[in-house]
């Protein structure tokens, strides 16, 4: 069993948006909304090569500085990968090629004089200022700025500056989760916000309570995906909708039906029986899906996420469906071909770091996930006699590494169906 529980940094859930010159509550329109009824357990398999143009492995580089746990959040600035490990509340950085570069850890960061304890990093983003782009690591105190090349630059009390938001290409608009919009002394909390970054104009949605946090446990995923340069998905919490969110406007996209042994209760959310007990619902029942996930939309197929809480190998919970033919596939009985060099593209069946976290990032139109050394040198011993050489990264990681080794990046670029 894997629990988890979708824990927001306190810098997103106190983020005051500054005074706009107009702001509303956005209306979601509902007049295009798709009804999908999908059973999991009936998607079938796919050759590896019906659904990916590309697989490339990337073993990161394992030195005595540079060995850490799993990838927690991940990054890439031009041809650098920069990834958050959780364990060791570092933020690494290596080439797109799996070198190692530098660290930010505990030795790098400012330590004020009020603090009790030395600062240690809690996340980072990438913050851009002029030309330049920066990693900003925040800690209890502080957002610390350091160059991409582990430089220590500033230290600054803006977290509002700091706080997570997504922007569309060609477009002023930027999307901010979790924020407070001021109308003269009161102030409203939404979900998600777009902002105008000329005019100021903010268009909230979904209405929270600004202890919504603090009275309930939810478990689930980021709630923005985006996955194009114009479009991102919203979800929320104990929900089967995908929202499409764009400049302009929000509108419901898909409304998706299960089967009821997968299905939260009709009043999981308005009865209080629930309230501070969903783990032990889930517990008792947990074949449950509890919300849909990170999700994208790639031309015709919809790639879909849906939240369990509970590790099981045969439940199928990373869904590709095609919105034209109606073609469900599961990302678990996907076959390794010549394309992955016959090796996995995903642990799923085997552990649960993409079950858990899906795609640590989308970017020009690749998706970025990983998997353990471990379960790396395991593929390959159960792939033995299929293919003779493997491409040149590999075929170093497997002469110089072992169980223990750093994760594998593995980036694949999906057809455009």
């Amino acid at each position: 069993m894997k629990r988890f529980k979708h824990c927001l940094c306190f810098l997103a859930l106190t983020c005051l948006s500054s005074l706009t010159a107009f702001s509303q509550e956005g209306v979601i329109d509902s007049s295009h909304v798709v009804t999908l009824r999908i059973d999991p357990q009936s998607a079938r398999g796919a050759a590896v090569s019906q659904i990916f143009d590309e697989v490339k492995f990337v073993p990161l580089e394992t030195t005595r500085e540079s060995l850490f746990g799993n990838i927690s959040e991940l990054k890439i600035s031009g041809n650098k990968f920069l990834i958050y490990d959780y364990d060791t509340k570092a933020v690494l950085v290596f080439t797109n090629e799996g070198k190692y570069l530098t660290k930010i850890d505990a030795a790098k960061l400012q330590t004020e004089k009020a603090d009790k304890e030395k600062a240690v990093t809690h996340g980072f983003t990438l913050v851009k200022e002029g030309n330049t782009e920066y990693i900003a690591v925040y800690t209890p105190n502080n957002v610390q700025y350091f160059t991409l090349e582990g430089n220590f630059v500033k230290k600054t009390k803006n977290f509002n500056y700091y706080s997570p938001k997504l922007s569309f290409a060609n477009s002023d608009v930027v999307i901010r989760p979790y924020t407070y919009i001021k109308k003269g002394k009161d102030s409203t909390q939404y979900s998600v916000v777009t902002i105008d970054k000329k005019t100021k104009d903010t268009v909230g949605y979904f209405k929270r309570d600004p202890k919504f946090f603090e009275k309930d446990d939810w478990y689930g995923d980021d709630p923005i995906t985006k996955y194009n340069d114009s479009e991102a998905f919203y979800t929320n919490y104990y929900d089967y909708r995908l929202y499409k969110l764009t400049a302009k406007k929000m509108e419901l996209a898909y409304k998706f039906i299960f089967p009821a042994i997968n299905t939260l209760p009709k009043d999981f959310i308005t009865n209080p029986i629930y309230v501070k007990k969903r783990f032990e619902y889930f517990e008792k029942n947990k074949k449950t899906i509890h919300g849909i996930g990170s999700s994208y939309l790639i031309g015709d197929q919809l790639y879909l996420k849906l939240s369990n809480i509970f590790w099981d190998k045969d439940q199928k919970k990373s869904l590709i469906y095609n919105t034209k033919t109606t073609e469900l596939l599961s990302f678990q009985d996907l076959e390794p071909d010549s394309l992955s060099s016959f090796l996995p593209v995903t642990d799923s069946g085997f552990a649960y770091d993409f079950e858990n976290r899906g795609f640590l990032a989308y970017e020009d139109k690749k998706f970025y996930t990983s998997y353990s050394a471990l379960a790396m040198f395991t593929f390959k011993e159960r792939s033995a006699g299929k293919t003779n050489k493997y491409p040149p990264l590999l075929e170093n990681y497997f002469k110089t590494g072992d169980r223990k080794s750093n994760p594998v990046i593995i980036i694949l670029k999906p057809k455009q169906i």
